[in-house]
């Protein structure tokens, strides 16, 4: 299974490059047209200049209100002038940054499989099986992963798309896609809150840091250095895993919260609350994407057996031993975890108990 899943992350990635390649070509193709749709739009500004008069359009670049029956804060304003300048920041810096970001975590996570390589067993494994995660568990993080990384994806190609969807795609697709694109990522994202929420009653206990966890670090979790193969010691979550967890509450709901404010534009929000929710959106999700591509990597590629747990809910004895030993030994011993364990038959037995009571 395990095998599966990492071939096809490999097509996945190996289709984004070539995406990537074909809309640089499509773009240098239509460079020639570029400079007859800018003379367009200066022949259509100076007509629109010249119905209105000039001294109407400067006074509406000049951010100057005029008259509206609606109520609502800055709707006298037809152009707001420090939005021109919040637009200039977001295309030119905001995005380009967060491309490299992307790019630079997926840099790395390929140096570290070619250079440093994935973390093996120092065992062989036993063959006996520890209860780890149970069907609510891996349920909860199943539906979380697959939301976020849709809206992810969804969010990027809005953000994106332009340059890499759009050049290669006939522009009727394009409409389609894009819109499909904002659609997903206006419904789907409240989705992802009540995951969230879930997530965090769950799962917080677990991740509290201690002291354990301060040697976890000082050895780098024992992937690489001179400790790489040490296994220190950590109980149920080790600190990298608790890390990513906080990571993932604290700018979560800073993504939610600014998402609200974005999604929903009826509760007085100005135009400079819309500018920073969407500053606040987009920072939140890059260090979110960047920090699940590592968290990705260990599980399909820097740790070995690392994925089993959270597709079968069981994970090896070895496995357990030498990368959750304070966890082991406090579970080795429960009923569910012996040689020959029938969790259904348990239940049943239980269920009968129940019943005989009464």
């Amino acid at each position: 299974m395990t095998k599966r899943i990492q071939h096809w992350f490999f097509l996945l990635t190996t289709a984004m490059i070539l995406i990537f390649s074909l809309s640089a070509a499509a773009s240098n193709e239509n460079s020639a047209n570029s400079e007859s749709e800018r003379l367009g739009e200066s022949v259509v500004r100076h007509e629109v200049i010249g119905f209105a008069g000039a001294d109407y359009w400067r006074a509406v670049k000049d951010g100057q209100e005029g008259y509206t029956t609606s109520k609502s804060p800055e709707h006298g304003v037809l152009i707001s002038v420090p939005g021109q300048t919040w637009f200039i920041m977001k295309e030119k810096w905001m995005s380009p940054l967060g491309a490299l970001a992307i790019f630079g975590s997926l840099v790395m996570v390929a140096l570290a499989y070619v250079v440093v390589g994935p973390l093996k067993l120092s065992n062989p494994k036993t063959g006996r099986k520890i209860k780890r995660w149970s069907r609510l568990d891996r349920a909860l993080h199943w539906s979380l992963a697959f939301t976020f990384l849709t809206l992810a994806f969804s969010g990027l190609t809005l953000v994106y798309g332009k340059y890499f969807i759009k050049p290669i795609v006939p522009t009727e697709l394009w409409g389609w896609v894009i819109n499909a694109a904002k659609q997903y990522h206006n419904y789907i994202g409240p989705l992802f809150a009540i995951f969230l929420v879930a997530v965090l009653v769950k799962w917080w206990r677990k991740s509290i840091f201690n002291k354990v966890d301060m040697q976890w670090f000082m050895k780098m979790g024992g992937m690489a250095g001179k400790h790489k193969g040490s296994h220190p010691s950590a109980g149920f979550s080790n600190a990298g895993e608790k890390v990513i967890f906080w990571l993932l509450i604290f700018f979560g709901a800073f993504i939610v919260v600014s998402g609200f404010i974005l999604d929903f534009p009826i509760f007085d929000q100005t135009r400079r609350d819309m500018e920073l929710s969407h500053l606040v959106h987009m920072l939140s999700a890059l260090i979110l994407i960047c920090g699940f591509i590592f968290h990705i990597y260990i599980g399909l590629f820097g740790m070995e057996a690392a994925l089993d747990g959270m597709i079968t809910g069981e994970v090896d004895e070895t496995w357990a031993k030498e990368h959750h030993d304070l966890w082991y030994e406090e579970v080795k011993d429960l009923p569910e975890n012996q040689p020959g364990f029938d969790e259904k038959a348990e239940a049943d037995k239980k269920g009968n108990a129940a019943q005989d009571n009464a």
